[in-house]
Formats: structure tokens, sequence, C-alpha cells
């Protein structure tokens, strides 16, 4: 995908984010922009901090130093009524789906318009939001099925459409592509990307997956040792010399 100019507005930015527990340092002066309708990827290894990262980015780790800003607002400042309101505007799609396993396809889409009264107001009939939700993943037909009816595929559809429903300007996407097989990798991928162009939504993407980095990144962040090691689009950073870099791609 083409790279964004980093002369764009950020929607995104942290700098110098600083995460310890105990003698063990995950974040140690992480900085990362994300800016307005940019799709940017972020690898690392396991333990490289991208989870740590993730958790601070929305609240649910504070950071030990650093600053994080969402939006225009600094999130350490936030109580936590406007801390939650914000956190209608970030959709995040689990690895795992994590749908709700006793409830129906329409009574999870129906959950977080039940939770975030403030958004919208109270809904007395959720079924336009939850059908055009399910039509944006193409999975109307799903409305009734329990997930135990669903594959991961269609699981991993759900999840997003449920994601969808609050309308979020920033989508975060955990491995999306993990555990598909490739022919669903690549609908999950095209999915993503019809999406990100119908609501200009912004989105960081954290992939071990190589075809999935190439095919949605606009721009990626190597996360080694809990910094942003190398940063670049994907055919910069595949033609580098640097052996660390080129560990990511092998």
């Amino acid at each position: 995908m083409e790279p964004f100019s980093n002369n764009n507005k950020a929607i995104i930015e942290i700098q110098d984010l600083k995460k310890s527990y105990g003698d063990n340092h995950v974040l140690n002066g992480f900085n990362m922009r994300l800016v307005e309708g940019e799709n940017l990827v972020i690898m690392g290894k396991s333990g490289s901090g991208k989870s740590v990262m993730i958790k601070c980015l929305i609240g649910l780790e504070e950071p030990d130093s650093g600053s994080i800003i969402v939006m225009g607002k600094d999130i350490s400042t936030l109580e936590h009524e406007e801390l939650d309101e914000l956190r209608t505007e970030v959709g995040f799609l689990f690895q795992g789906s994590a749908l709700y396993d006793s409830m129906t396809v329409r009574e999870n889409l129906e959950f977080p318009l039940r939770r975030h009264t403030k958004k919208f107001g109270i809904i007395k009939d959720t079924t336009p939001l939850v059908m055009e939700a399910l039509e944006n993943v193409g999975l109307a037909h799903s409305i009734n099925l329990m997930p135990e009816e669903l594959s991961g595929g269609m699981k991993r559809r759900i999840a997003l459409a449920r994601t969808l429903i609050l309308l979020p300007k920033i989508i975060l996407y955990d491995e999306p592509t993990t555990g598909l097989d490739p022919i669903t990798a690549k609908e999950i991928l095209l999915l993503m990307q019809t999406i990100q162009k119908k609501y200009n939504t912004s989105s960081i993407i954290i992939t071990h997956d190589v075809d999935c980095a190439r095919a949605i990144s606009n721009r990626m962040i190597l996360l080694v040792d809990g910094i942003n090691y190398a940063e670049g689009t994907f055919e910069e950073l595949i033609a580098s010399k640097d052996p660390k870099i080129q560990a990511f791609f092998k």
C-alpha cells in the first residue's frame, strides 16, 4: 500500500513510553505516531512489548513514564468516565475473536450498544445497526447463530462487525490473520481494506504475518527490546541489510 505523509494529522502520538515489571524492562522509550487514515503495522517477537504498549494505549496499564495522546487527549489525565468514552472511538479486534459463547451473533453485536449508551443514546430497535455491521462483513444471514456454529473465519468477521458497530475512528487489530487458512486470511485482509476505505479508520495492526504486513501496511514499526528499532514502508524495511531487520522477514 502507499505510504502516508508524516505531515498528515496525528490521531495517536506516543512519546518515550517506558514500562517495567520489577527488573523486566518491557518498554524502554517507545515512540509512535499514527496519522489519520493510516494502516500502521507493528511487528515484534513475543515479549518485545507489543501487548504492553497496546494496554497502555487504551488505559489498561499505567506506564512508568512517557506520554500517550489519543485524538488530542492525554489519557493519563482522563477520569474513568472520560477514558471509557474515549474507548468507544477505539475498536479492538482480539486474536481469539472473544465472542460471548452464550450469546447469539445478534446479542454479541448488541452488547456494546447496550454498554455505551452515551454515544448513541438508548436504542429501542438495534436491528438496523446490527444488520449494517453484519452486511459490512458479509454475514447478515448469521444474525441468529451461536458462536459454536461459526467457522474460525466467520468468528473473526463477527468480531470485526462488533468492533464496527460503535463506528470507531481507530481500530487495533491483534494478529488478524493468525490461525486462519491462506484463503480466509486473504478475505480478512480484503475486508480490513474495504472497511478502512468506507469509514476512513486509522489502524494499528499487530502481526507476525509477513504477507499481512505486505498487503495492509502503509508504514511499519519493528519493535525490538522495547523500542521502535526500525520504521518505514514494507519495501524499505525488507530491503535493509541490517541482520536484526532481515530476521523479521525470514
